[in-house]
């Protein structure tokens, strides 16, 4: 057997890892030990080559038959390279080498995003079994046992504009459905059901934009059950990477995923309802790729979808989050959770393009970013139901009142539903609470961005699965307060800034709760702010009670043109009870359940881009030691900007 290299073949054997074999020259390897992850003297000229025939196989007389031997072992072509300038980094079940010069984007932070995606993956593959399963069962119930039977009604066509109902050979899939869930089977594995059921095959999964490849790589080794893994990137050195990195973890990654130098955006397009599942984490914002993306992906697939331009989203520039995502953000206390229905939006505004609609899963606000996980469906009826889960919101701007007003509304008449335009305004011109104008933004998506019954089945999941989880405690946290979250109404209020308008203490969050049930209302928390409520409740009975918690607890008086003292200048109509009721605190607080963690560490966010240089001025964004060629780091803790600049401070690196 031939070999690219003229040195020695060296089998590198972890004890996760099995039938790994990795050409590298011995020189290099004896400067880094991957095994024991142990630095050792540098070698001489210790580089390796990737992609280059040695003296063994390249050269030589050797036949047609040691030749095909030869290019069947070679590795892509890569640029050499120097372990020394390498770092073993294990997430997961999978372990990549990263460059230590930020030549391919990689973010500790983002473990949150790929535990989360693999949770929600692990469910979806049960789930799309299931619905398999539970559709072959009722499709075999249709067909006749015997010749009695020969008049039962045999398949009808496949509509595929129908999921809901009696949608496939007319078996009842459901019930009763929402118009927000239109779908629960996809329409993949069914669709040749014209005799025998086609047999589910394992997911398909494409990773648009891979870097490094880690996400793809945990995919494939940690996700049972799982088929090919497409990973792409339009830069070279990070497919580069990516391929290196792949056969680094064995056998079963080489299996299963496969790197491609491509456009994500023209992959996307020329390979339509190809994928199971489609991983969009761009760096920025994803609205270029949603056209493409939406398409790619089967009926009844998932796509997972990240927005990391929460400046944009949460109303730093309106006008540019139009231009993105074709609505307008308002700054308020809830702008996190407006930036998930804004995402939630586009996305089926690309859809309905294609006659396609959206099912959110889950729906969640991490750290520096928003991520969204929907399912896809195709169906010209459904896709009418739009209108009606998008919404305005006009936000006071004297104070906290905010309220929707829906785009469409339906009609019925006998067997018939007519969709027309919403009715409005929903507000006057001025605030009725505290006659100040409004500002006007969205639209949004207003109907639920979560389900329910997914967010349980993901959450007992993980935690039967903890030890595979290296954020096992963030996601948990997240996923319970999730659960525990009113799902039909948009938006929240900060009981913080209703209390900075009427310039009073503040009740504890506790006896707020118990007067908003104790007058018939539901009320809960939200994930993305420890200290946002929920409520069906109308903003006329919160400032009601917010009335009488002042009665009992008098304010200094106010100028009267400001709004606090224009609502506190009406007696309430509704008096509040504020007797502790039962269900004031939720499960997971009476059990005392951490439910928001502080960061693991310090710079604990956005990274660099990659390719960029680091220098001294990005001390507060990475810390000093990830700030190559500068000294006494201790010493600099404020940004570049802040900071005297003296003949002293060390050249910046070239």
């Amino acid at each position: 057997m031939f070999f690219p290299f003229s040195e020695s073949l060296i089998i590198i054997a972890n004890a996760s890892k099995k039938n790994l074999f990795f050409p590298i020259a011995t020189a290099a390897v004896s400067s880094y030990s991957v095994a024991s992850n142990r630095r050792r003297p540098p070698p001489i000229n210790g580089q390796l080559e990737g992609g280059k025939a040695g003296d063994m196989g390249g050269q030589g007389k050797a036949g047609d038959e040691e030749k095909q031997q030869q290019q069947q072992l070679e590795a892509p072509k890569t640029a050499s390279f120097d372990l020394n300038d390498f770092k073993i980094i294990k997430e997961g079940e999978a372990e990549i080498l990263m460059h230590s010069k930020n030549v391919v984007f990689f973010n500790k932070a983002q473990v949150n995003n790929r535990d989360m995606s693999i949770a929600v993956l692990r469910a979806f593959i049960a789930k799309r079994k299931q619905e398999h399963e539970t559709f072959v069962a009722k499709k075999t119930k249709m067909v006749p046992k015997d010749k009695d039977n020969s008049g039962m009604e045999l398949d009808a066509p496949v509509d595929n504009d129908q999921h809901n109902g009696t949608p496939n050979n007319g078996c009842e899939v459901a019930e009763e459905t929402s118009q927000d869930e239109q779908c629960s089977i996809s329409e993949e594995p069914i669709k040749s059901l014209g005799g025998k059921c086609r047999e589910l095959k394992p997911p398909r999964v494409l990773e648009a934009l891979s870097a490094s490849g880690l996400r793809a790589l945990r995919y494939a080794c940690e996700i049972e059950g799982i088929g090919q893994v497409v990973a792409l990137d339009n830069d070279k050195a990070s497919v580069e990477a990516c391929q290196r990195n792949i056969k680094f973890n064995g056998s079963v990654a080489c299996e299963k995923v496969e790197s491609h130098l491509d456009d994500a955006r023209v992959y996307m397009l020329t390979h339509p309802k190809e994928f199971d599942a489609v991983d969009l984490d761009p760096y920025g914002s994803p609205s270029v790729f949603l056209d493409s993306a939406v398409q790619s992906v089967v009926d009844g697939g998932l796509l997972m979808c990240t927005a990391t331009d929460m400046a944009v989203l949460c109303g730093g520039n309106g006008e540019v989050c139009y231009s993105k995502y074709g609505s307008y953000p308002l700054r308020g206390k809830y702008c996190h959770e407006m930036a998930l229905r804004i995402l939630l939006a586009c996305i089926e505004s690309h859809a309905n393009r294609h006659k396609r609609y959206i099912v959110p899963i889950l729906s969640v606000q991490m750290d520096f970013y928003v991520r969204v996980f929907v399912r896809i469906y195709t169906s010209a009826s459904a896709m009418k139901n739009t209108p009606l889960k998008l919404s305005y919101v006009y936000q006071c701007i004297g104070c906290d009142s905010f309220h929707l007003q829906p785009l469409g509304r339906t009609v019925s008449k006998n067997n018939s539903v007519r969709f027309l335009p919403g009715f409005g305004p929903t507000v006057l011109q001025e605030c009725s609470d505290c006659g100040k104008k409004f500002n006007m933004g969205g639209p949004i998506w207003s109907a639920p961005i979560h389900d329910q019954e997914w967010v349980a089945s993901i959450l007992a999941d993980v935690k039967s699965m903890k030890d595979r989880y290296p954020a096992y405690d963030r996601i948990s946290a997240i996923l319970t307060t999730i659960s525990e979250e009113l799902p039909d109404v948009p938006l929240f209020l900060s009981l913080h800034n209703l209390c900075a308008t009427l310039k009073c203490t503040s009740p504890s969050a506790v006896i707020f709760r118990s007067a908003v049930i104790n007058a018939g209302y539901r009320i809960s928390g939200t994930h993305v702010n420890p200290l946002g409520l929920k409520t069906d409740a109308p903003m006329e009975v919160i400032w009601d009670i917010m009335r009488c918690w002042i009665k009992n607890h008098p304010v200094k008086a106010q100028p009267p043109e400001l709004s606090g003292s224009v609502i506190l200048a009406k007696e309430p109509v509704l008096q509040a009870n504020f007797a502790r009721a039962v269900a004031s605190l939720s499960k997971a607080q009476a059990k005392k359940v951490a439910r928001f963690l502080p960061n693991p560490e310090r710079h604990w966010g956005p990274k660099l881009k990659a390719g960029r240089q680091v220098t001294s001025k990005h001390i507060s964004l990475l810390g000093p030691e990830a700030v190559n060629g500068l000294s006494n780091h201790e010493d600099v803790e404020e940004p570049a900007a802040k900071r005297m600049k003296t003949e002293e401070d060390p050249p910046h690196e070239s």
